[in-house]
């Protein structure tokens, strides 16, 4: 999986302030305006890192993996805490398995942090509700606030807890505990207010970015573009350098005039959303629901990872084959069209479909149960394209991986990419190479020539037998499977009157469900919603075991 892939230009601008911070730069880092457009904790985190293991990816990403997996300890806890130790090891089992927690845990961004806090957090508003604790209270909200050093979506996050909390004691204490969660949140993020208000002059709680995300999420839902407002940071940035007569504008969203241009970002959006009351409810309502639902992220593969070096000098040389030997000894697309050009590229200008394959090389000899990398030159001038090594069959992908245009680059000017795309043969003889579009019309790409290297036999190849059935059971992590589990659990909650549980659990998702659906959103900011359902879906599986086991005892007990 390309996880170095997601959001490159985001991860790009948190490793320059973490170099920043490694460096000793701090009058930078705190003082540049660009800077603003995130909270300062995960470039503190990569500056750590940066400083104890250099500048390491494979470093961040252990980090990200343990801490998730101590939430999803923390989430045992509070399963066991709400209800009993059977609910507590499913919920802990399916939150293990999830392909999607995997997939946000690896990814070179501050998304899965978040979600060890706030988890924590509501296991201490859980733990003080049969006797109640203002230090725990207060430190459940010095953990939200922490939580918003990575990422600015919890920032309301307390007052939805310090309700829960309230609802939790007796009616002479509900002020007070609300206010201990609160009052620890707001503590936590004071310094960074603190520090906006000395040195910019302005009232910022985290970090800009609001009026971008509210302008661009309005225009997610307007295909038809009536509303004039650009859904990319780009489009957005350009506009209002050619509405203001500021080429300086173009370059960064928070760079020049930064402040004054996000603040007048959010009265442009209001002013919208005052216009179109209606439309925006329902745009609330349908990303809410978009919220709800599973990223279909990749699952487990059934062979182990290629575990050889992919600059292995030893490497021989499988196959190989120049542009036009590729076009002219494979398969194409009829409706695209292949032209060799002076550089002996070929240049390929595909069809209409969305995902329709543009090329397919021919069948690739291979020896079973090697590891191999197909490594391929490639420029992207328009849209997107994916490049998959497949079985002879084409059904079963191997691996595969997406190229994007680079944003703000006009076609002749896109880099060349060295593609290098490790796969393992697995149990075939014979492979396949091919190109289509990526959810994408009429895309324009170049290639020069194409190489398959053999690195060695594959390692712990017998693995497969244990990777297989949990690729099987990373499937069913859908939304068509998970959702109505989830409703089911809310019901028997209800019907068993267990109010104060169903409340604490439901708590975050309804902050999230509410608050950040009025604004732009993605599902990787939303995610730790899906810790909580899980647990729902805990209760409405072992319900369901229960019921079942007492319907295969009751023929023995005549």
């Amino acid at each position: 999986m390309d996880a170095w892939k997601v959001q490159t230009s985001v991860t790009h601008r948190y490793k320059e302030s973490a170099r920043q911070l490694a460096n000793g730069d701090i009058k930078t880092f705190l003082t540049d305006v660009p800077r603003l457009g995130h909270p300062p904790g995960y470039p503190i985190v990569l500056a750590v890192i940066f400083k104890t293991a250099g500048e390491s990816d494979t470093a961040l990403q252990f980090l990200q993996i343990t801490v998730d997996s101590c939430a999803i300890v923390v989430l045992f806890l509070i399963s066991l805490e709400l209800f009993s130790l059977s609910v507590s090891l499913v919920a802990c089992f399916l939150a293990a398995l999830s392909p999607q927690f995997a997939y946000f845990s690896v990814l070179l961004l501050p998304d899965s942090l978040i979600v060890f806090p706030i988890l924590l957090a509501i296991y201490l508003v859980v733990a003080s509700r049969r006797r109640l604790s203002w230090p725990r209270l207060f430190v459940a909200g010095i953990l939200i606030g922490v939580s918003c050093w990575l990422r600015a979506n919890a920032l309301l996050l307390p007052l939805f807890v310090g309700v829960a909390a309230a609802l939790t004691t007796t009616r002479d204490k509900r002020l007070s505990a609300a206010a201990a969660v609160i009052v620890g949140a707001i503590l936590a993020i004071a310094p960074i207010t603190i520090k906006n208000a000395i040195i910019f002059h302005r009232f910022i709680p985290l970090s800009l970015g609001s009026g971008q995300t509210l302008l661009e999420g309005l225009a997610d839902y307007d295909p038809k573009g009536t509303l004039n407002i650009p859904n990319t940071d780009l489009g957005l940035s350009r506009q209002e350098a050619q509405w203001y007569g500021r080429p300086d504008y173009a370059g960064q969203l928070f760079g020049e005039d930064g402040i004054e241009r996000d603040r007048m970002r959010v009265r442009r959006g209001l002013k919208t959303i005052a216009e179109h009351p209606v439309w925006f409810a329902s745009v609330v309502g349908r990303r809410a629901l978009a919220s709800t639902r599973l990223d279909p992220v990749p699952v487990l593969q059934p062979e182990t990872p290629v575990s050889h070096r992919l600059d292995d000098g030893a490497a021989k040389i499988a196959w190989e084959k120049n542009p036009s030997e590729l076009f002219s000894t494979g398969s194409h697309s009829p409706r695209a069209t292949f032209t060799v050009v002076e550089n002996g590229w070929l240049r390929i200008e595909s069809d209409e479909t969305n995902y329709g394959s543009q090329l397919s090389s021919e069948s690739i000899g291979v020896v079973r149960y090697h590891d191999y990398v197909f490594k391929l030159p490639f420029k992207l001038e328009k849209q997107r394209a994916v490049v998959k090594i497949t079985d002879s069959s084409g059904r079963n992908v191997l691996a595969s991986t997406i190229v994007d245009v680079s944003e703000g680059l006009s076609p002749h000017d896109q880099p060349v990419t060295q593609l290098a795309i490790p796969f393992v043969s697995a149990n075939n003889s014979e492979v396949r190479m091919s190109i289509a579009n990526a959810a994408s019309q009429r895309g324009t790409m170049l290639l020069g020539n194409a190489q398959v290297l053999d690195l060695g036999p594959s390692s712990l190849s017998w693995l497969r037998y244990v990777r297989m059935p949990l690729r099987l059971v990373q499937r069913l992590f859908t939304t068509a499977w998970t959702l109505p589990f989830v409703i089911i659990g809310i019901v028997l909650l209800i019907r068993r009157r267990r109010f104060q549980e169903l409340a604490l659990l439901l708590v975050v998702p309804a902050y999230y469900l509410l608050v950040q659906s009025a604004l732009h959103t993605e599902r990787r900011y939303v995610y730790v919603i899906h810790f909580f359902f899980l647990v729902l879906v805990s209760v409405a599986l072992c319900c369901l075991a229960h019921l079942l086991w007492g319907i295969i005892r009751k023929p023995q007990s005549h």
